[in-house]
């Protein structure tokens, strides 16, 4: 059978209606209940699974949940109560740093504009955009190892770091779908298209997907 080819941006809306369809549930995968608690749970998910950080903040937070507590808690236990997050002395540190600045410059208020958020430690671009979209509901398209490995492996987006697969993106699409095909993309790198063994054959998009064709 011939496929006839997709033009990029209604293939990108044809690749969300079907993540939307197979993901109904999608949404972000950090637990919080201010943009506060959300940076702080983000700077701890590098190189760490949400469920580990939401099982870390599931304690941390009752104990400190806003700049002020957790700079009462102090450094050396803040190490203690993140350490199942890995990399837990530079998080720590990064954490300490950022709610100094936040109380010293943002009169205690997470900021929520991208240009100050990349200036407290420990927040890259991912970690700001994150925070924009889901704490702020600001339109922004945060690229993590999921979305970067799908976009690239469609082909829709390809890129060489996350800024090339985030401006694909969002030229592709309208900011009102930015927030849904971050978390579809992400669902789906965790459920099908894996990194060392994707599920190609259960995977719902494979007609338009570059690289899943190949295993057809």
């Amino acid at each position: 059978m011939v496929r006839k080819e997709i033009v990029p941006c209604v293939k990108a809306q044809e690749v969300l209606a079907r993540l939307r369809q197979e993901y109904p549930q999608a949404r972000c995968g950090l637990d919080f209940t201010t943009p506060f608690e959300l940076l702080v749970a983000t700077i701890l998910s590098a190189q760490c699974t949400d469920d580990r950080v939401n099982m870390v903040t599931q304690n941390l937070f009752p104990k400190a949940r806003t700049p002020e507590a957790i700079l009462a808690l102090g450094e050396e236990a803040l190490q203690e109560e993140i350490r199942e997050c890995g990399l837990f002395r530079n998080k720590a540190k990064n954490i300490i740093g950022t709610c100094q600045m936040i109380l010293a410059e943002y009169g205690g208020d997470v900021p929520s504009d991208f240009v100050d958020l990349v200036r407290l430690p420990g927040v890259g671009r991912k970690t700001a955009n994150v925070v924009l979209s889901n704490a702020f509901g600001t339109p922004a398209f945060p690229v993590d190892t999921h979305v970067f490995r799908v976009s690239n492996r469609i082909g829709l987006t390809p890129g060489k770091n996350p800024k090339e697969v985030e401006d694909g993106w969002v030229t592709l699409l309208d900011e009102g779908d930015w927030y849904d095909a971050h978390h579809l993309l992400i669902w789906h790198g965790r459920n099908v298209c894996k990194a060392r063994q994707p599920l190609c054959r259960e995977c719902v998009i494979i007609d338009l997907c570059a690289t899943g064709q190949t295993s057809l």
